[in-house]
């Protein structure tokens, strides 16, 4: 084994992992990926036809360097694989102008220098007459924002890192991660795999998993119902973007049509509960659930039949303050650890991934993961 191609274990192989296993390939390290599960299933994050790509981010200007780079990654991987991941149909975050979530995204537009339009109620009628608002309320327009293909790039990405050398074991359950002298010893289905370094990307099983059992990232269960729209032209990623609306009555992110058929709303103001994991996860939503995301679709998305034609139930994982946990793993320097994306790390995974390869192969990264630092869980 040479310094030059060091040996390096992912475990998890959602989007996270799977950008982990492409950009360490692309970079000479010889690459063994394990999943409890096939590459793209449904049971964590990186499911669900669509993700929201955003770079007006209400979650803090710090954030905007690694969108920018996020976006570079994703076309590159488009470019490697020849899949169309990214559409670029622009976004909106829809409300009153003092609702915390809407301020947030005009200053964050503004400290960045983005570039960005504020249409109030009549200008947004106009031009996006999909959503209605209410008196007052107003729309920002990022030109930015789009729209990401979970499963695709999922794949994508695996099959780039293969491509590199890279072994992807899929339906490989890790049972154990010890450290050992000089590295780590991994164990899956009874065969121990020594490596070099770990990348550490469980995702919702975060709290299941030993080595990130300390950390503390909450599974919780996301539902996502697609509406059939009555005028699909109306309703495709040409003339409707992404959007998130945050109302008094209701709350979601709203995906164009993918489909041919329904868009897709991930209702916010109904909650998001904890669950003990995903392998307790439900395979449908109860009748008071989707009776409420039916009013708050006929309430506020008049093209759509306020009946969900579709319902789909995933797993994520959160952090107490609502960012992930990226870098060494508390006690365990040889480690990198990902994980507790808490809603929105799909869209900048290719450059968490590319953050994993520089943290295992040479210690450091050149971006500045302070606020993200696992250890501020804990110091006291």
């Amino acid at each position: 084994m040479t310094a030059a191609q060091p040996r390096v274990a992912i475990v998890g192989t959602g989007v996270i992992g799977a950008m982990a296993a492409w950009r360490l390939a692309a970079r000479g390290a010889r690459v063994l990926a394990f999943d409890a599960y096939g590459r793209g299933h449904d049971r964590g994050a990186s499911a669900g036809e669509s993700r929201i790509f955003r770079t007006v981010y209400k979650e803090g200007a710090s954030y905007v360097p690694l969108l920018l780079k996020a976006r570079e990654l994703w076309r590159t991987l488009e470019t490697d694989s020849g899949r169309a991941l990214l559409t670029l149909c622009g976004g909106l975050t829809l409300g009153a102008p003092d609702e915390p979530d809407v301020a947030a995204v005009r200053r964050c537009a503004e400290d960045a220098g983005l570039p960005h339009e504020i249409l109030d109620r009549a200008q947004s009628a106009a031009r996006f007459p999909q959503h209605r608002l209410d008196e007052g309320e107003i729309a920002v327009h990022d030109p930015g924002a789009g729209v990401l293909r979970p499963e695709p790039a999922v794949q994508a990405a695996l099959e780039a890192a293969e491509e590199h050398g890279a072994r992807i074991l899929s339906y490989h359950p890790v049972d154990d991660v010890t450290e050992r002298a000089g590295g780590w010893r991994i164990t899956a289905l009874g065969e121990t795999h020594d490596v070099d370094h770990v990348v550490l990307s469980p995702g919702p099983w975060a709290a299941r998993f030993a080595p990130t059992a300390a950390l503390p990232v909450q599974a919780q269960l996301i539902t996502a119902c697609w509406f059939a729209a009555r005028d699909v032209a109306a309703h495709r990623p040409d003339r409707l973007p992404i959007a998130i609306r945050r109302h008094p009555e209701a709350g979601f992110s709203c995906f164009p049509v993918l489909d041919g058929v329904a868009v897709k709303i991930v209702p916010h103001h109904l909650g998001w509960p904890p669950i003990d994991g995903p392998e307790n996860l439900p395979r449908g939503a109860d009748p008071g659930f989707a009776r409420a995301a039916s009013a708050a679709v006929a309430r506020l998305l008049p093209g759509l039949v306020p009946d969900p034609v579709r319902i789909g139930t995933y797993a994520e994982g959160f952090t107490p303050d609502g960012h992930p946990a990226v870098g060494p793993l508390p006690g365990a320097p040889g480690a990198t650890v990902l994980t507790g994306f808490s809603g929105h790390g799909f869209k900048l995974a290719p450059v968490f991934g590319q953050i994993a390869a520089d943290l295992a192969l040479t210690g450091e990264t050149a971006y500045d993961l302070t606020a993200l630092d696992p250890h501020r869980f804990t110091t006291t």
